[in-house]
């Protein structure tokens, strides 16, 4: 048993779970992952998970703090954590769920996530990331962008979520590009710079003829040849132009932060470079953490 462990911190997803074990300097002493995500799970069966990946940092007498966030407050998670209206700072420990554990252990807490009722739309997860990012540049004022398979733009004022747009972007990317008839004309792992850049400025002055475009992709290889990789940047071009058609009122004249894998933020940058906007990348590694530590430390200023 370990008697380091001042708090532990949960982010868990769909599909993935990760947890630190902090100490009384805040930094983690141990860190964990597991494939164990809430897709997999009943709500009986979180405890025993959690246990099962952070037992040994555990103390043999007393109870320590488990910070969560993401899809473990989902309905179909550990216990269900309302989401926190927006306009609204990201939510803390005062919006918490505080869920009874069998193991007397484990006092845990599961941050909520955020909805926005015009137009309607909802973000778990990613709140917490946002808040991370906030505690460390408190005077941020602009937008955060998180890309990904649902990718979030959130404008940022005064430390608030002031309002936020989700585009699927990702999820069809994968869909097509798995599912559809132009499957095999952009199954590779290459890529070609040009192709993407190209898409991006079709699709944001053509939008309306995206569909035809992705046929295109098709006929494209059977009538000309073309390569893979320009397909795959192309799919991926049309798809994130028509994003950016779409959340321009979001960056057009405001200065963007990227959020996300290294990878995924540079192909956004490198977009909205190419339009003019002001976009710089944030490492996001450990943003999460961030936001959880904020969460832990106003649940210390707190009273129960």
């Amino acid at each position: 048993m370990s008697t380091d462990t001042e708090w532990i911190a949960v982010d868990w997803g769909t599909s993935n779970l990760r947890a630190w074990a902090v100490g009384a300097s805040g930094e983690p002493v141990a860190t964990f992952e597991s494939g164990e995500g809430m897709g997999a799970l009943s709500p009986n069966d979180f405890e025993p998970t959690l246990l099962n990946l952070i037992g040994d940092h555990l103390p043999e007498i007393g109870s320590v703090p488990v910070i969560c966030c993401g899809m473990v407050g989902a309905a179909q998670g550990w216990a269900e954590a309302p989401y926190a209206a927006a306009p609204c700072e990201a939510p803390g420990a005062k919006q918490a769920r505080r869920v009874t554990a069998k193991d007397p252990r484990l006092d845990v807490y599961i941050l909520p996530g955020v909805k926005q009722m015009q137009p309607a739309d909802v973000m778990r997860g990613e709140e917490t990331q946002i808040a991370g990012y906030i505690a460390q540049n408190p005077d941020f004022d602009g937008i955060l962008c998180l890309p990904g398979t649902h990718t979030k733009w959130v404008h940022i004022s005064a430390k608030e979520i002031v309002s936020f747009r989700t585009f699927m972007t990702g999820e069809l990317f994968a869909l097509l590009s798995v599912h559809s008839v132009i499957q095999h004309s952009v199954d590779t792992e290459g890529w070609d710079d040009d192709a993407f850049a190209a898409a991006i400025a079709d699709a944001m002055s053509r939008p309306q003829t995206l569909a035809s475009d992705l046929f295109s992709l098709r006929a494209g290889m059977l009538l000309h040849g073309t390569g893979a990789e320009a397909s795959k940047a192309r799919l991926s071009g049309l798809l994130l132009g028509l994003e950016l058609a779409g959340a321009r009122p979001y960056w057009l004249g405001q200065k963007v932060v990227l959020i996300g894998s290294e990878t995924l933020s540079r192909l956004y940058q490198s977009a909205l470079l190419a339009q003019g906007a002001d976009a710089s990348i944030a490492d996001g590694s450990a943003l999460t953490l961030a936001g959880l530590t904020a969460a832990y430390l106003s649940l210390k200023e707190t009273p129960e």
